[in-house]
């Protein structure tokens, strides 16, 4: 007669539900055929400069590509990378250490007005700053008002990471007889290289797709040549052409960060120490400390806010014409909330897979879908020109063209929101769902998905915030009489109405604010504060 042991039987009913399944039993066949399906839709528009050089032949793309002008574009573009990318790391740092790391006075509100530029669109600090000194044009004007729009993604990386650092190594450092500038050389900033070179990527490639900005203040890059060539001539060679050498500026772009980011991990091994860095007493340098935040503060918010106030003040009640201001708002709220949706269910299987079931083809479907978003809008826009022209004319021009662009744009938004989401979501819930006899789809609906959901909301939030501010694939595709808020702008801005276009800059701030307040907060949750 055998004898059973409770304790045991009760372990045993225990693992059986926190046993996960086999890594290569998928819940549905058809998770794996919508993520594959999705990953091919990203790699539209790769294929598709591919295709155009193959078509074009090589003869043509040589004299296309070797000629004056893509040299004079090349040598812009390059001058704006080098000059830009640097300043703003230079700015970054600064600001962090000074809010992070010192007694400055009012750091935390410092630290929110070295983030809230991002609620400011790139073309919209240009127009601010062309409406306040027309003459401000060329390099110089790029360098400046892309310092100004865009150092705030480098300063949430290494506010962060300054946030997080072990205080012990420094303090060994110091025990050593380094002098504090010594110390931040050589032990603080190495340990900042992962987040300044991930900071310094999207930077770069935010430059080399911007086009509002740049056309505003008179300077060429290959985003406005593209435009530019489509928009007076349909020359879809010539702009293809320059598209491809885009994409490799793109491309050389991700090898130089993943080939000089190095291998180095700073993270510690046990507990460390839990307490916050003791904050550097400024002194006698306080008040020329504070200089540093202030000037960015003003020249970042204070020009467009003072400006959109002044051109608001001159403009009256006349400016506002709900007439045409109303239906920019609906319009754009509407395609947002859409294209978001949309582009968060899109990212939902591999999102799952990429947590439930990870495997070397899983990993490549990622990939695909993490490369669309280093692809400049210009180029996915001519992608789906080209496609819908030759192969569904009934969709040029339409709603769903528009919506599919913008899928492949934000599509990596969504991506990144979802997997954290459903990482936090135990798969062991899953299957205790499974085990009282639900459904694999109804166990996923009910526990995983609901656990994801303020992700999820994240996402949508982020991916809204994105076609919210859209302004050049909305202009290559939107149907003819489209008005969102980024277009009626442009629009009016184009017809030097400046007065006009102020409302619609305001608004695209307004609806701005909260995401950026959101992306404040949460860096300063996942740095534990």
């Amino acid at each position: 007669m055998s004898v059973v042991n409770p304790g045991a039987a009760v372990a045993a009913r225990a693992l059986s539900v926190r046993q996960p399944a086999p890594r290569r039993a998928l819940p549905f066949s058809w998770v794996t055929l919508a993520a594959l399906l999705v990953s091919l839709f990203a790699l539209l528009p790769l294929g598709f400069v591919l295709w155009v050089g193959y078509q074009t032949g090589w003869a043509t793309a040589s004299a296309m590509i070797f000629r004056p002008r893509v040299g004079e574009l090349l040598v812009n573009t390059a001058w704006l990378v080098l000059l830009v990318v640097p300043l703003c790391t230079v700015l970054a740092i600064a600001l962090a250490w000074l809010t992070e790391r010192s007694d400055l006075p009012g750091a935390r509100w410092w630290s929110w007005l070295a983030v809230a530029p991002l609620a400011v669109p790139a073309f919209v600090h240009s127009y601010a700053w062309i409406s306040l000194t027309p003459g401000l044009h060329g390099l110089f004007a790029g360098v400046l008002v892309s310092v100004l729009a865009y150092f705030p993604f480098l300063y949430l990386p290494i506010s962060a990471a300054l946030r997080r650092l072990d205080p012990a190594i420094e303090d060994t450092a110091a025990s050593l007889g380094l002098s504090p500038w010594h110390v931040f050389r050589r032990v603080v900033l190495p340990q900042l290289r992962l987040p300044v070179w991930g900071g310094a990527l999207l930077v770069g490639l935010h430059l080399l797709a911007e086009y509002g900005l740049y056309v505003m203040i008179r300077f060429d890059t290959f985003t406005t040549a593209i435009v530019d060539q489509f928009q007076s001539s349909y020359n879809g060679p010539a702009a293809n052409m320059l598209a491809g050498v885009l994409v490799v500026c793109c491309f050389a772009l991700l090898g130089i960060e993943a080939g000089t980011r190095g291998q180095e991990r700073y993270a510690r091994v046990g507990t460390g120490a839990a307490r916050d860095m003791p904050r550097r007493r400024l002194g006698r340098w306080t008040w020329l400390c504070l200089a540093l935040p202030a000037l960015t503060a003003l020249l970042s918010l204070g020009v467009p806010l003072i400006t959109l106030g002044r051109w608001l003040v001159y403009g009256g009640v006349d400016v506002w014409t709900t007439r045409y201001i109303g239906p920019a708002v609906w319009q754009t709220i509407v395609w947002s909330l859409v294209g978001a949706v949309l582009t968060t269910v899109v990212a939902l299987p591999m999102a799952w897979l990429s947590i439930r079931a990870p495997s070397r083809l899983q990993r490549l479907m990622e990939a695909c879908n993490y490369l669309v978003g280093s692809l400049p809008g210009v180029v996915i826009a001519l992608a789906l020109v080209t496609v819908t022209v030759r192969v569904a004319l009934p969709l040029y021009q339409t709603v769903v063209t528009v919506l599919l662009a913008y899928v492949l744009m934000f599509l990596p938004r969504a991506l990144v929101s979802l997997r954290a989401g459903i990482a936090q979501a135990p798969v062991e819930l899953e299957h205790a769902a499974r085990s009282l006899g639900h459904s694999p789809l109804r166990a996923v609906w009910g526990v995983t998905l609901r656990l994801a959901a303020p992700s999820a909301a994240a996402g949508v939030a982020m991916v809204g915030l994105g076609i919210a501010n859209e302004l050049t694939a909305t202009l290559l595709l939107a149907p003819n009489g489209t008005q969102t808020l980024a277009t009626a702008f442009w629009g009016l801005t184009s017809e030097i109405d400046y007065a006009g276009a102020a409302p619609y800059a305001l608004i695209m701030v307004l609806l701005s604010l909260p995401m950026t307040w959101l992306l404040y907060t949460q860096s300063k949750k996942t740095a534990g504060r």
